[in-house]
């Protein structure tokens, strides 16, 4: 059974169409519908073309993926039709979340519209989840402190850049950067950029331009691999404060 015809079906399934109305949406016969559907025949290039614009799903994708994995059609536009799947779900309908490894996350600036790849990321089921497209993404230095290295941050993805919310953290996926977890500020007086700070004071905050910006992925809960012991809470505090403390004398210095 070839992918495009179980997807025509699946596709027009969601959105609760009959075919005479899928048909008619598409200018198309119920009797070719029904073929494409039934595997008797295949689509040419311009009813491919059709489903795309219809779907605003990229053709190779309707051609090469099986897309009834997905629950709903609120596949989700970036760039030139690019698509993220909303949400995987297991063989009973349980919401699942990707996990990107430590070892390939420096693959991810590339493979990360690719389907094919994100498809052999291995999933876990988090139930407690929001709703939403999750996904899990490793931690590396000590930039985000108390979040230790080798953490996972598990991240909501947001659709647009203005739905950012200021002062909280986020997976940010640059072209130049590739993935780093972040605060996020919105700079009074600069509709270009978004400056990104580390909770961790060493690390100084910089400027990166929205128009860098490949994907955006809302905190929403961490996942440590390293269990803390008393003395290094103890020492994370206190190198917090002095942190706190440098800034503020800092700030009295140049007064």
């Amino acid at each position: 059974m070839k992918n495009i015809q179980v997807n025509i079906k699946h596709l027009r399934t969601l959105k609760k169409l009959s075919q005479e109305r899928f048909a008619d949406d598409l200018g198309w016969s119920r009797s070719i519908v029904g073929s494409y559907e039934e595997g008797r025949s295949e689509p040419p290039i311009e009813r491919l073309i059709d489903l795309s614009n219809y779907f605003n799903i990229p053709i190779d994708i309707l051609v090469k993926n099986d897309l009834r994995r997905a629950k709903d059609t609120s596949f989700i536009q970036i760039g030139n039709k690019r698509v993220l799947f909303p949400i995987t779900v297991s063989d009973d309908n349980e919401d699942l979340i990707e996990i990107v490894p430590a070892k390939a996350s420096a693959g991810y600036l590339s493979g990360y519209d690719d389907p094919e790849y994100i498809e052999q990321l291995q999933k876990i089921k988090l139930p407690f989840l929001p709703t939403g497209t999750h996904r899990a993404f490793p931690i590396k230095g000590d930039s985000m402190l108390p979040v230790k290295d080798g953490a996972f941050i598990v991240a909501k993805f947001i659709e647009s850049i203005d739905d950012i919310k200021n002062g909280r953290t986020y997976i940010i996926l640059t072209k130049t950067d590739g993935l780093v977890y972040k605060r996020v500020y919105l700079p009074n007086d600069d509709v270009d950029n978004l400056l990104l700070s580390s909770d961790n004071k060493a690390y100084k905050p910089y400027l990166v331009s929205k128009e860098h910006i490949l994907e955006l992925w809302e905190f929403t809960c961490c996942i440590n691999t390293q269990e803390y012991d008393e003395k290094e809470l103890k020492m994370s505090n206190i190198i917090s404060m002095f942190q706190e403390l440098r800034v503020e004398l800092e700030a009295v210095k140049n007064m």
